[in-house]
């Protein structure tokens, strides 16, 4: 058990410490007369917002009831978080803590939801009054400087919850056990089981991500001419591009690897070239406007169409990945999709005469060698985070059961390094992996990504259907 905090989250006392009197500013800043600050406190209308109430109100409600009932005596502590400096005065746009988000609504920074004796309250940086400097001067608050924050009416009728203004939030300091998600344990494995089975909006999030993302696969290949004179940077741009135009932003740094970069299963410098005659493995998915990302890799042939060998590995990976697929629904393993997809690409991998063993010698746990060209595990689960609900229990996730509701990737790979000199020179520099967002049904699976070809022969038609299109 972890033990009981009894203190304000660091990163919300620093952003209330720090803000509370004096407006963030820089030394480059001009001053400002005291008659300039006088003129600038007055003349301004009040407007404010009809604010829709959000479609997740009420489900964040039965969240947190959910959270209560495993911790009734405590009180829970939920920070956003705050800004990070990318450098110096810069910051990084931000995005708030996913539990956070999952269980208030809220997207604001600087926010705290408390949950106590049942009753739930969001302390928030809400916008500020225009008779302070911070209106005009603050350069991470003020509205002049950094956009309109909403007021704690509007934030409380968008999300149900009552607000309070963050410079409230109590110090906490009594004898009742307080959990802050940031540093207990406990609290921080329950709130990720319980988003592990999404509900049927979140899965309509889901699917949303998985059709953008589609949109961006698509305009990177209609764009293949720049693609070619400018490499992986033009494909990492156009897809952003589409992440930013309909969604909220990329759900993680896209990988766009030409060539032997797709050997690296996280390369996301993109600063290579794409050349002709190799293949370009595309591994991106957007964020949807309520946090929920997409993970889809594709690779595609530069040219537009397969060489044979690279048919052949293309078609093995595929093959594993739908045998991966096939393995999922309800009641069976977590590890039943890599399972699957393991035991074909280790036979593959034996027709080629690369296993130094059997494929079924390779496959026992006690030795697995098959693996210097799979390297990584075949699913993860997928939500509000790439790598979703990661902090549950071992015996749940990963060792535990596919649920109905449940989303997870599937996506085998082959790599074959440039100085492997196990395999024929031919091989090596070759990076294949098929990636797709499967979706646990009561009958078994629905792939959310289906919109996005799989199949050789289906990327090559998908890509010159649209190749300068």
């Amino acid at each position: 058990m972890s033990e009981p905090t009894a203190e304000i989250p660091a990163e919300t006392v620093q952003s209330v410490d720090e803000t509370a009197d004096q407006p963030k500013t820089e030394s480059h800043d001009p001053a400002v007369p005291a008659a300039y600050a006088a003129f600038m406190r007055e003349g301004w209308g009040d407007r404010t917002l009809d604010v829709q109430r959000h479609p997740v109100a009420d489900r964040a409600a039965e969240r947190r009831a959910k959270l209560v009932a495993a911790f009734p005596d405590d009180r829970l502590v939920l920070p956003a978080g705050t800004f990070k400096v990318r450098a110096n005065d810069t910051d990084y746009r931000f995005r708030p803590d996913t539990a956070h988000t999952y269980f208030s609504g809220n997207q604001t920074s600087d926010a705290v939801l408390v949950i106590e004796d049942g009753e739930s309250v969001l302390y928030a940086r809400p916008r500020s009054e225009r008779d302070t400097d911070e209106f005009f001067r603050d350069r991470q608050y003020g509205e002049l400087w950094a956009g309109r924050r909403p007021s704690a009416q509007e934030i409380s009728d968008s999300l149900g919850i009552e607000v309070r203004h963050v410079q409230d939030l109590p110090s906490f300091d009594d004898d009742r056990k307080t959990r802050d998600l940031t540093r207990d344990e406990d609290l921080a494995r329950v709130a990720d089981e319980l988003r592990l089975v999404k509900d049927e909006w979140e899965i309509g999030e889901l699917q949303e991500a998985c059709d953008i993302t589609t949109l961006g696969f698509e305009d990177s290949v209609r764009e293949w001419d720049r693609v070619r004179e400018f490499g992986e940077r033009w494909i990492e741009g156009t897809f952003f591009r589409r992440a930013r135009a309909m969604g909220n932003d990329i759900g993680y740094d896209s990988i766009c690897a030409g060539g032997s970069h797709a050997t690296t299963l996280h390369w996301i410098d993109n600063t290579g070239a794409i050349e002709p005659g190799k293949l370009v493995l595309l591994d991106m998915g957007v964020e949807g406007h309520n946090l929920y990302t997409a993970d889809v890799t594709r690779t595609l042939p530069v040219d537009g169409r397969f060489t044979s060998l690279q048919r052949e590995l293309y078609d093995l990976v595929f093959a594993a990945q739908q045998a991966g697929i096939d393995a999922v629904r309800p009641g069976v393993p977590f590890l039943a999709a890599h399972n699957a997809a393991m035991k074909v690409l280790a036979h593959g991998l034996e027709d080629m005469q690369l296993l130094p063993v059997s494929a079924e010698e390779a496959l026992d746990p006690e030795s697995k060698v098959y693996a210097r060209w799979t390297l990584h595990g075949t699913s993860h689960m997928l939500g509000m985070d790439v790598h979703d609900c990661g902090r549950s229990s071992a015996d749940i996730y990963p060792k535990g059961d596919l649920a109905e509701g449940m989303v997870l990737t599937v996506e085998p790979g082959l790599y074959f390094q440039e100085d492997d000199l196990l395999v024929p020179e031919e091989l090596r520099g070759i990076g294949i992996r098929i990636e797709d967002d499967i979706l646990v049904t009561a009958d078994g699976n629905r792939n959310l990504s289906a919109s996005l070809p799989r199949t050789s022969a289906g990327v090559e038609e998908w890509m010159g259907s649209r190749i300068g299109g």
